[in-house]
């Protein structure tokens, strides 16, 4: 299940309330959901509502693309001046996984994960990340952190804020070590 189809099934009504008693995006500097945002407006509130990021029909709660939704994006983009062009699978894939191999490099900085092992073992077991790729760290490591660093901080350049390299993640990158020799050197 994707992330639009979970925000379905939770509510986006839910994730909106979070985002503002929270205050999530109070920080200018931060991008904000704009879509998200103006689909609660709209009241399309996920499977309850049989619309959301996706349409439902009555009674069946497998996501149906909604032509609707791809207005919606394009419309709230042009409003709020952000350029859309094209992005290559490669883009994506690297600003999905990378934001998340970043975001797990701030865990064990924080101590809030022991060991980069166990993340991977979270996400191979949890949350249906391939087994063939070993996990994110695991993956980081073959691509190899530089790689991975270079990417984040273009990122965090082109993007803002929220890309701001971990700093465990830069420092193993111009080391040229790896997450698997940072749980070696831990144990």
């Amino acid at each position: 299940m994707g992330i639009f189809a979970v925000d379905d099934l939770g509510g986006l009504d839910v994730a909106w309330r979070v985002r503002h008693e929270l205050r999530q995006f109070a920080d200018p500097q931060l991008r904000k959901p704009l879509v998200a945002d103006r689909l609660v407006e709209m009241k399309r509130l996920g499977q309850k509502t049989g619309k959301g990021w996706y349409r439902y029909e009555p009674g069946d709660r497998r996501p149906i693309p909604d032509p609707e939704v791809i207005d919606i994006i394009e419309q709230t983009a042009t409003a709020a001046g952000i350029a859309r062009g094209p992005t290559s699978e490669q883009e994506i894939l690297e600003r999905c996984l990378y934001a998340m191999i970043n975001e797990a490099a701030k865990a064990l900085e924080a101590g809030i994960a022991s060991r980069a092992a166990d993340i991977d073992v979270i996400y191979l077991t949890g949350y249906g990340f391939p087994a063939y790729r070993g996990g994110p760290m695991f993956y980081a490591d073959m691509v190899g952190l530089s790689r991975v660093y270079e990417r984040v901080a273009e990122f965090h350049r082109d993007y803002g804020k929220r890309w701001t390299p971990a700093p465990l993640l830069e420092r193993l990158a111009r080391e040229g070590s790896t997450f698997r020799e940072y749980d070696r050197r831990r144990a």
